[in-house]
């Protein structure tokens, strides 16, 4: 037989989108590993979950905000940009 789980242990929160990889892009302003920008991370713990569940609907849409480089410092040295 198994103990039911006490309700104070249980909580209906929304996990944070974090993954650590924790770099926030310079000129776009978001976190190139959750797409949350400074103020959504820190504000996050006092989020309600309806805030929360609207935010992460929203995460997908930023990651074309951040370009993928190419070449890397091999690519800049040699004078091919960015696309």
């Amino acid at each position: 037989m198994t103990d039911p789980i006490d309700p104070v242990w249980v909580r209906d929160e929304i996990d944070s989108p974090c993954i650590q990889i924790c770099v926030i892009h310079p000129k776009v302003g978001i976190c190139a590993g959750c797409y949350r920008s400074l103020q959504e991370i820190a504000d996050w713990s006092g989020m309600t979950p309806d805030l929360r569940r609207q935010l992460m609907a929203e995460l997908p849409e930023r990651a074309g905000l951040l370009k993928k480089r190419r070449g890397g410092r091999g690519a800049r040295l040699t004078g091919r940009s960015e696309p």
